[in-house]
């Protein structure tokens, strides 16, 4: 088997060192990805460092049409990158295209955001003493962004990191899960046809045990995590002096009330709910339906579930393939076992073949159960009645998550109503919480997180305001 190289200051190379990438629904070895030496990782630090300053300097259209070129490629060889996505992740093809869609549309975005991401100007004559002068504010980035990517979007969310720093003039290393390494690696093939500085990007397949030094590298300033919850906040614990932005996990709830289109929300929680086999932060888990249309919802909910196709991820028609490993599913069955020794009811899927796990609806699960209170990112959720709109927000709330909640309602009282007292980072209405647009601001509070993505947002976080003051002027 080829070992495939990886991308140290822009260029291939590899190793004596490799390891094995398997497809998720079968086992096979689908490819060796050669692993950099230490040597070759401080190399890729010092080059990424040392470029910082060249890389701030460099023009916007420099910046901007290498982003645009990124996205170009992604876009002619968008079906080569999605069967690449389902080899390494197992997610079925049709996600897979989706995920290329959406990183050709980051890229885009960030080109245009470097455009027009210029400063600003104040006056500072507002008060006697400022008479004659202006300030001139433009964020400057902080250095070179370590990036820490998941298995779950394995293109996507790596473009959500490389884009970014790339717009704002900042080279950026990244570290992609083991598990999940190609896409990345082609990635960093056609930013190499690009003409950035030397430097300006790695990635580096190191195991997870190595990454710690990477974290600690003070030349590092920028530290862009997504994952999970107890990873990344020993990241930030660990470098309390660094920038550190953490994308972590939810149980995104979707609150389902009495005027909705019982239709729409029975078929959209039942495909967000198990799309990419429920490996998404915000893939649906809880499910509050009030009490004047449970019964009705639920009768949809259960047969649009069913409906699902479930199996190859190679198939066309297949929406739920397999989970990241075998691993991950024995995980969900334990849960969901746990969850119905407690009392809940398996009103459809609750089976495990191998790495695949059935979609699962469940009802009465009970409040400590961890298929209710932890992200269970599997292909379940959980349905629960409530009284009332009082009742349904209390529920989303009373969780140690906030990424994203949908509420169905035709109601823009209640649709103000959920902005203003929903405890998350996003409100989707007439939705799931699973919509996501790449350029506005996502992330979480609670244990969801710290910092946003999104191409503008994620530019801020790897940047700080330098301000100039001009004296003397004529105003």
């Amino acid at each position: 088997m080829d070992v495939r190289p990886f991308w140290l200051a822009g260029r291939a190379e590899t190793s004596g060192d490799s390891f094995e990438v398997t497809h998720p629904y079968d086992g096979s070895a689908i490819a060796a990805v050669a692993v950099p030496t230490p040597e070759q990782v401080e190399e890729a630090v010092r080059a990424a460092h040392g470029v910082r300053h060249e890389a701030r300097a460099l023009p916007v259209h420099v910046r901007a049409e290498a982003l645009a070129h990124v996205s170009r490629r992604l876009g002619e060889r968008a079906d080569e990158i999605a069967r690449l996505i389902t080899n390494e992740n197992g997610k079925p093809l049709m996600w897979a295209r989706a995920e290329v869609a959406r990183a050709v549309s980051t890229f885009r975005w960030a080109a245009e955001e470097t455009r027009r991401y210029g400063g600003e100007t104040q006056r500072l004559d507002t008060d006697p003493a400022g008479a004659g002068r202006l300030a001139y504010v433009a964020r400057r980035p902080y250095g070179a962004v370590l990036a820490i990517t998941p298995f779950n979007f394995p293109l996507n969310l790596v473009a959500h990191k490389v884009a970014p720093a790339i717009a704002v003039g900042a080279p950026v290393v990244v570290k992609p899960a083991p598990a999940t390494p190609l896409s990345a690696l082609l990635l960093g093939e056609i930013l190499a046809e690009t003409g950035l500085p030397e430097g300006m990007f790695s990635v580096l397949p190191v195991p997870n045990d190595r990454a710690a030094a990477l974290v600690a590298d003070e030349r590092l300033p920028v530290v862009s995590f997504t994952g999970s919850g107890p990873v990344g906040y020993s990241i930030m614990d660990s470098v309390p002096r660094k920038h550190v932005t953490l994308e972590l996990g939810g149980n995104a709830a979707a609150v389902v009330l009495g005027d909705a289109d019982l239709d729409w929300a029975a078929t959209r929680v039942a495909t967000f709910s198990n799309y990419q086999a429920g490996q998404s932060c915000i893939a649906v888990q809880r499910v509050l339906v009030t009490e004047d249309v449970y019964d009705e919802f639920a009768a949809r909910l259960v047969p649009a579930v069913e409906s699902l196709v479930v199996g190859d991820p190679w198939d066309e028609k297949t929406q739920v393939g397999p989970l990241i490993s075998e691993d991950a599913a024995i995980r969900v069955e334990t849960w969901v076992n746990e969850a119905m020794a407690g009392g809940a009811r398996v009103l459809t899927g609750g089976t495990r073949e191998g790495g695949s796990f059935a979609p699962t609806v469940l009802a009465d699960v009970p409040a400590d159960a961890k298929a209710w209170r932890e992200e269970i990112f599997g292909p379940v959720l959980a349905l629960q009645r409530v009284a009332d709109v009082d009742e349904a927000f209390a529920q989303v709330n009373d969780s140690a998550y906030g990424l994203q909640a949908g509420v169905f309602t035709r109601s823009l009282d209640v649709a103000f109503r959920a902005h203003r007292e929903l405890e998350v980072g996003g409100v989707i209405i007439g939705d799931v919480p699973s919509y996501r647009a790449d350029q506005m601001p996502y992330g979480g509070v609670k244990e969801s997180g710290v910092g946003r993505e999104g191409l503008r947002s994620a530019m801020d976080d790897y940047t700080y305001p330098r301000t100039m003051v001009l004296t003397g002027l004529d105003l």
